[in-house]
């Protein structure tokens, strides 16, 4: 056997080789070459006993058919590419990047092979594809639009169709896409996106695009979809970022699976911002044109589609350089739809002028009477409609009112003079005085009220406060239910007629009787009326009595028919019976406190032979161009004809008797004063023409007191009245 130290020992004996310690002797190894080796090596069936390989027992049929199985797909196309992978190596080195690459020269040795090239392409779309999926099926829709895009505004118009004012944060009236002319709806595509019925709900180059002005200027404007913008609208902020940006395409894309192109279209040109306070193309029309949409032609749609691109930049109004940057982009949104096929050339020749908008927004509030009205209004719509008044402040109704603008304003103006003389005349008292009025067809329409000064500073609406007594204004009421029911004038005696020329004892101070004697108040004292002035009459008809104003015979009428039978007749003719007060001999003599509303309602049920329509204010209403179900007043009887008619010609004598000039003969003219006991209010109320208006003066320190103050000659005198002024300056050009 050979010596450990000799060598690595014999090839076949099992034993191991150690290498002396001692450098000298260190031998020197040599691997010899692969074919050196190849040569030398023994052969298996001299050396080695061949290896036998042993059936594998779970080997069978599943086995043999796999075997015969076709090559897959993924097997194919590795086979495909495998002369691309080169020489075999391993997974981990064929994946990492070898730089600079080996066997080239000078700049061709950093970059990339065609396989990296094609390996990264695939990798960076794969995951990109992976991420956009997963973001999409993430990416949910709201179930609640933002409050802007939801909020609407209550419009209310004047009697002949024209706006008079609006209630609400923001300005807009949803419309059907169907009452949205074609020319309107082709403008704004053509300016904003002409491909929207085809697109997929986004841009692509329009993205890639504001992407570029969001990452270099800070600037993100255009390049969205319409449905982008309607996304943007109602369901996300104004913020622009990238990733703001990056959910409104996410959000386009499956909203546009999910409704129709025309609902998105609907839907944005519903909630768009026009400027001028406005969101929509209907308060845009009304803002800037002051009509609906239905009515604009293509030349104003053009404009208002301008607006889209920046109010503040395109209104006319503002400046001069917007007014030429409105002018250029409404001539080419005009060519534009042309280019598209929305507009024939022959039209486009038609609109050469620039539709100049109005100046201002016709719906601007003036926050004054009109505030008053819109009290009134919006009162009676939510009744009328049975609505509560938190669905009525959702907006988005169009309340059509009985008010006339020529009657308001004459009404106002007439107050307003009023006011001023009282300031020169009489200063100190002209601080407290109060004026309330109002105008009421014979059908029940409020067609003029003076609520006070301005809404902003008086809360309360004096044409429909129960403040003061009626005073001898309540008269006629008194005669209509004497001569409807009758007189008792003895106890157990059957009701006999009453009629125009029944006499009655006019004098001043006359006791009241009962059936059963003199009426005692609880002083024990008799009660007695007392005429103005302290006239007495003395025997007088009750026709002459009410042309006179004369108060003892109407106190002692009232006690007469009954005092339940005179409130039974001022209720049907229109009073309220919260305004009426106890049944005592002084209700005869109108110690009830009706407003000026309901004065006028009751006037006019004479001026109605007899029937009665409860005032209102609101005739029509839509929500978004839809009818509103309303219950409107209708007409009922109240007294019979006759009646009413006696005392229309009675009044008609005391307007002769009082005032000449106001009531020729053969006018339809009618009407009475009003005082009271202690000179704390004046009335007058009157009928020309099929309306009654009533108007009504008081001092009242609000700051101390709601008990009424002394007039001290703010209403005037018997032969200068205040109130009666008002109402003929009022009434005269109009009647």
């Amino acid at each position: 056997m050979a010596s450990r130290g000799a060598g690595f020992g014999d090839e076949h004996s099992g034993v191991r080789a150690r290498i002396p310690a001692d450098p000298e002797r260190t031998m020197q190894l040599k691997v010899p070459p692969p074919s050196a080796r190849a040569e030398s090596a023994p052969l298996a069936d001299e050396t080695t006993p061949p290896r036998m390989e042993r059936p594998d027992p779970s080997s069978g049929r599943a086995d043999r058919r796999k075997a015969a199985r076709p090559p897959s797909a993924r097997m194919r196309l590795g086979t495909l590419l495998a002369p691309l992978a080169g020489p075999p190596m391993s997974y981990a080195r064929r994946l990492r990047p070898h730089y600079p690459r080996p066997g080239r020269a000078g700049w061709r040795r950093w970059v990339p092979s065609l396989r990296q090239w094609l390996g990264g392409t695939l990798t960076a779309v794969g995951l990109t594809g992976l991420f956009l999926g997963i973001a999409y099926a993430s990416t949910d829709i709201p179930q609640n639009l933002n409050t802007y895009a939801t909020q609407q505004d209550n419009v209310y118009f004047w009697s002949d169709g024209t706006p008079m004012a609006r209630t609400g944060w923001v300005q807009r009236q949803a419309m059907p896409l169907k009452d949205i002319p074609q020319e309107v709806r082709s403008a704004v595509l053509a300016a904003e996106n002409e491909s929207f019925y085809s697109d997929p709900g986004i841009s692509s180059k329009g993205l890639t695009r504001a992407l570029w002005r969001t990452l270099g200027r800070g600037d993100t404007q255009g390049g969205s979809t319409i449905t982008q913008q309607y996304v943007k609208n109602v369901y996300l902020n104004q913020d622009q970022s990238i990733s703001r940006k990056f959910t409104e395409a996410m959000m386009a894309l499956k909203l546009d699976n999910q409704m129709s192109k025309d609902e998105i279209l609907e839907g944005y040109l519903n909630t768009s911002w026009f400027g001028r306070g406005t969101y929509g193309i209907q308060r845009a029309a009304q803002a800037y044109y002051g009509k609906d949409v239905s009515q604009l032609d293509a030349s104003q749609a053009a404009f208002l589609a301008s607006l889209l691109k920046g109010a503040g930049l395109y209104d006319p109004t503002l400046s001069a350089a917007n007014h030429d940057r409105a002018v250029e982009r409404w001539n080419w949104i005009l060519d534009r739809m042309v280019k598209i096929g929305k507009l024939s050339a022959s039209e486009r020749a038609g609109y050469r002028a620039f539709p100049e908008p109005l100046k201002q927004n016709p719906l601007y509030d003036t926050g004054q009477q009109s505030d008053y009205l819109v009290e009134l209004a919006s009162q009676h719509a939510t009744k009328a409609a049975g609505m509560s008044a938190k669905q009525f402040d959702l907006g988005g109704y169009q309340i059509y009112t009985t008010f006339d603008r020529k009657r308001e304003a004459a009404l106002d103006d007439e107050v307003t003079k009023a006011r001023k003389k009282a300031q020169e005349t009489h200063p100190d008292a002209a601080v407290t005085a109060h004026y309330g009025a109002a105008s009421v067809a014979t059908d029940g329409r409020i067609l003029a009220v003076y609520g006070g000064p301005d809404h902003r500073k008086q809360g309360y609406n004096e044409s429909n406060a129960t403040t003061v007594p009626a005073g001898s204004a309540f008269l006629p009421f008194v005669y209509a239910a004497g001569l409807e029911h009758g007189a008792v004038k003895q106890r157990d005696a059957p009701r006999e007629p009453v009629t125009p020329q029944s006499l009655y004892d006019g004098d001043d101070g006359v006791p009241v009787s009962t059936p059963e004697g003199p009426y005692w108040d609880r002083a024990g004292k008799k009660v007695a009326a007392r005429n103005d002035g302290r006239k007495s009459w003395g025997r007088i008809t009750l026709r002459e009595a009410l042309a006179e104003s004369v108060n003892t015979p109407f106190m002692q009428l009232g006690m007469d028919t009954g005092l339940d039978k005179v409130k039974q007749t001022a209720l049907a003719a229109g009073l309220l019976s919260s305004s009426m007060g106890p049944q005592v001999p002084a209700l005869s003599l109108g110690s009830s406190t009706p407003s000026a509303i309901r004065m006028a309602s009751g006037y006019a049920t004479f001026a109605a032979a007899g029937q009665h329509t409860d005032p209102y204010s609101v005739r029509r209403i839509t929500r978004n161009g839809t009818a509103v179900r309303l219950d409107l007043p209708h007409a009922r009887r109240a007294m019979d004809a006759r009646v009413a008619e006696e005392v229309t010609q009675a009044l008609t004598d005391s307007i002769r008797s009082a005032h000449p000039d106001a009531a020729p003969a053969g006018a339809a003219v009618s009407g009475k004063a009003g005082t009271t006991a202690n000179d704390t209010a004046a009335w007058y109320v009157g009928t020309a023409r099929a309306v009654t208006t009533a108007v009504v003066v008081y001092r009242m320190d609000l700051a101390k007191s709601l008990e009424p103050l002394p007039l001290k000659g703010v209403a005037g005198t018997a032969d200068d009245s205040v109130p009666y002024d008002i109402w003929a300056g009022a009434m005269s050009p109009l009647s």
